[in-house]
């Protein structure tokens, strides 16, 4: 027995649901038409009006050809065009193998893609990118010598305005105000390192790689151009020689200037051929490294400023070339960017023109400028009777 009264209305409401249908579908049938009682008429049936035209005629007129032509046709347009209809055509669906093989191709060209553009992420993460030219006007260049391998190809002289006379009112101020006062120099720490004990560093495999990279774009190209400059590159150095280098300098050698070092020790003179380097310079080895530090120590070995960037020289910087007229291409181990020395002057951080962030960029812009005859700030390296040579165009 049901006693559930929540059971009971819910068994009463579907019974009224199922009368209202079958209520619902009786009222719908509907009835049999009752049989025709009237007599048949005889005779034709009557006539009845005829039916108006279809379709009705146009409220302002029924158009004329001319109008059916003009308005009708409409101009010829981009998907008209009869190669446009036939790439837009339907095609027959291509088969099974030539299917496969497109699928394949694209397969390695994705890779391909993937590949190249994980390679300069790679060495995006791992080196700074070049700088670019600045606005530094170049006024002239370094006279040529015989045994050098720089070349000045023209050499321009820039006429200067002769600065204007202070008015008498500014003359009186500037002599009323003290000259400044000179900053006292101190020795340079960097130029007495101390003693250590030689200890040879790993470096990163994946600089390691990239380096190697960039020499072998330089060897290719000095072999099918420069045969003569490619037979100066040195030997592989020793990782031991480094770390000798850097215990009696006291600075630690960049990793990509390391395994520079490992795969050719710098450059030595043969056959009478300017040994092979960057920017003008000579490519040094680690010895001339250490020595030309001490030497460039022994020269000026105090700090006349709070920046040592701005000083002529000083000991944090690492000797990586020379060009044979007492000025060095430089690398701060410190900031790790490309600099040079002026022996008349203050050391620049933008040779040539440009921000070089890196020895690995250094070697990069080079093979760049080599394969590309492209130039690397207002330096262009150029094959001249089998040999590498930096001109200034």
């Amino acid at each position: 027995m049901i006693t559930s009264r929540g059971l009971w209305w819910a068994l009463a409401a579907a019974a009224v649901a199922v009368a209202a249908v079958g209520f619902l579908r009786r009222s719908r049938t509907p009835d049999p038409a009752p049989p025709d009682e009237r007599p048949a008429l005889q005779g034709p049936p009557p006539e009845r009006d005829a039916p108006p035209p279809w379709p009705p005629v146009p409220i302002l007129g029924t158009p004329t050809k001319a109008d059916v032509e003009r308005y009708a046709t409409r101009p010829a347009g981009f998907f008209d065009h009869p190669a446009v209809a036939a790439f837009l055509a339907e095609r027959q669906p291509l088969d099974g193998p030539t299917r496969r093989r497109l699928n394949r191709w694209a397969a390695v060209a994705l890779a391909v893609v993937l590949l190249a553009g994980s390679a300069q992420v790679l060495e995006w993460a791992v080196f700074s990118k070049g700088g670019h030219p600045t606005e530094e006007h170049f006024g002239g260049c370094a006279p040529a010598y015989a045994d050098a391998g720089v070349r000045c190809v023209v050499d321009t002289d820039i006429e200067r305005e002769p600065a204007a006379e202070p008015v008498m009112g500014e003359q009186q101020h500037a002599e009323s105000q003290e000259p400044p006062v000179a900053r006292q120099s101190a020795a340079d720490a960097d130029c007495t390192p101390g003693t250590a004990r030689p200890h040879v560093r790993a470096i990163d495999a994946k600089v390691t790689r990239a380096v190697n990279r960039q020499w072998r774009r330089i060897e290719t190209w000095l072999k099918a151009n420069a045969p003569k400059s490619y037979r100066t590159l040195g030997a592989p150095g020793r990782a031991r020689t480094i770390a000798v280098a850097e215990a009696q300098t006291g600075l630690s050698f960049p990793d990509d200037l390391r395994a520079s070092l490992l795969r050719h020790n710098g450059s030595v003179n043969t056959e009478g051929t300017w040994p092979f380097g960057f920017l003008g310079n000579v490519n040094a080895t680690i010895r001339q490294i250490r020595d030309h530090w001490r030497t460039l120590c022994e020269i000026d070995d105090t700090d006349d400023s709070d920046d040592p960037r701005t000083e002529w020289w000083d000991g944090r910087m690492i000797p990586v070339g020379y060009d044979g007229m007492g000025n060095s291409l430089v690398i701060d181990s410190v900031r790790r960017d490309v600099g040079e020395t002026d022996h008349e002057d203050s050391m620049s951080f933008t040779p040539g023109g440009i921000r070089i962030r890196s020895y690995h960029a250094l070697l990069k812009a080079t093979a760049d400028a080599l394969e590309t005859g492209g130039t690397i700030g207002y330096w262009k390296p150029e094959a001249v009777a089998g040999r590498l040579e930096w001109t200034i165009p």
